[in-house]
Formats: C-alpha cells, structure tokens, sequence
C-alpha cells in the first residue's frame, strides 16, 4: 500500500491541533482489569467528541479524506491525555489499518508524542478492530510485524464480530486477543458460547497470546470467563470509561 501524494505526514503537535482533522477530539478512558491480581493493567483510550459525544458522533465525520489524519489524531490524543493524568499502565490505542499506508512512515507522530509527553513506548498496545474491513490481510501482518520490532504490543479487538476467523489468529499472532461482547453475555448460560472460547483460549495458549474478554455486565459472566481460564477482564462490571479520567475499579465490592 502505497503512501499517496495528497497525504502529508503529521507532527504530533499538528495532530492535536486538530487542524487537519478538521474537528477536536477527547479520549475517554476504561480500565482493563488482571482479576488475579485485583490491578488496572491497563487503559483502553477511547474517542470522543469536543464535548464528550459518543464515538458515533465522531465516526460520522470520518471519511476517505481525513481518515488518515484522525488516525494519527487519535493516536496522539490518547498519548498525550494518558500522560497528563499519570497514566503508569499500559495504555491501548485503536488503530485504523487501513488508514496505514506505510508503517515506519506512520508511526513517526506516535514516537514523537511519546517522546514529547515522556510516555514509555514500549507500554503502548495497538488495537485493530473486527469491525473495519479489511481490505489486505498481508498488509495487516506487516503492521503487526513493524510494531512488534518497534516494542510495541499488538491486540485484535472485537474478536468475534467480523472478519476474524482462526485463521486470522493464526497468521497475525497478536499479543492480545479481545472477545467480543457478544460472546461474553449471558456465557454462563449458553454452552454453545462457552465451547467457541474455549476453543479460542485452546489456539491462543499454543501461539503465546493473551486472551481478554470485554464487555463483562455481570458476576456470573466474570465467573464462567474466570472458569474457562481467563483473567484480563473489561467492562462495565467494573468501570465504565471516563472523559479525560483514569477510572478506578471498586475491587472489595465486587
């Protein structure tokens, strides 16, 4: 994929300005929970809108000519506002593969941005999500690749949900695979749900990738996950995201 002429690579100070993009974005914040430690691992960076609307607000307004630069956006934003709240944890970024048009070239801004704000790189994790097409598997791979000699960790998130098979497991080996949240709710309930995790925790206990599960409503969802093996946990059981906050997690009284 190559990077096209129209397309001019950002500073990270030219990503928060927002100029580009053409509007201003905020990032909201939702913990991801290690149950067997009782800790906040990390920090999904989630976009919102200039007065805090949801993601849907800012999706409507992303097309083929600022895709890139909200990508780049988001990257920096999230960096940028993790620092300022005294994020120690990893921090994870959603990224748009297909607005990657070559990964060295485009991960110049998120270097930069940790190096300005003092972020540690290698406690960046870069999410692809179930939900966008995409267009080159191949093209995804080399991303992955590129990121992971840069230190950075990789996760597939929405696992479930889309494109994503097995096979696509197998050949992106990410550090992290994120189920979706239709696999999680009511688990405990549908052994149908329960036997396609476990397969999936069976795959990803051979390749060396972290299984965590989202979108956890419930205790009795949190106990069947727990049962089949999983301990990194996100959802609203434990905190919903906060716009510009780190939340915490109620740990004695759930």
């Amino acid at each position: 994929m190559e990077f096209p002429e129209s397309i001019k690579q950002q500073t990270c100070r030219d990503c928060l300005s927002g100029k580009t993009l053409g509007f201003d974005i905020k990032m909201a914040f939702q913990p991801i929970v290690d149950w067997h430690k009782q800790a906040i691992v990390a920090y999904e960076a989630l976009v919102r809108g200039p007065e805090g609307q949801g993601a849907g607000w800012v999706f409507e307004r992303i097309n083929d000519d600022n895709r890139y630069y909200f990508d780049q956006a988001c990257r920096v934003k999230a960096i940028e506002t993790a620092t300022r709240l005294g994020c120690q944890a990893y921090l994870n970024i959603n990224f748009l593969p297909n607005a990657v048009y070559s990964p060295e070239t485009c991960i110049k801004a998120t270097i930069e941005a940790a190096d300005l704000y003092g972020f540690d790189l290698t406690k960046l994790v870069f999410e692809v999500t179930e939900s966008e097409q995409i267009i080159d598997k191949n093209h995804l791979q080399r991303i992955f690749s590129s990121y992971s000699k840069r230190g950075f960790k990789t996760a597939i998130d929405d696992y479930g949900s889309g494109y994503a098979r097995m096979d696509w497991l197998v050949d992106l080996r990410p550090d992290i695979l994120k189920l979706d949240m239709q696999l999680i709710r009511d688990i405990e309930q549908h052994p149908d749900q329960q036997k396609m995790v476990k397969q999936v925790v069976q795959q990803c206990l051979l390749q060396g990738t972290q299984v965590l599960a989202e979108g956890i409503e419930t205790r009795g969802e949190l106990d069947c996950i727990l049962a089949l093996g999983i301990h990194l946990v996100q959802g609203y059981y434990f905190a919903k995201p906060e716009l510009e906050h780190l939340a915490s997690v109620p740990f004695s009284s759930l």
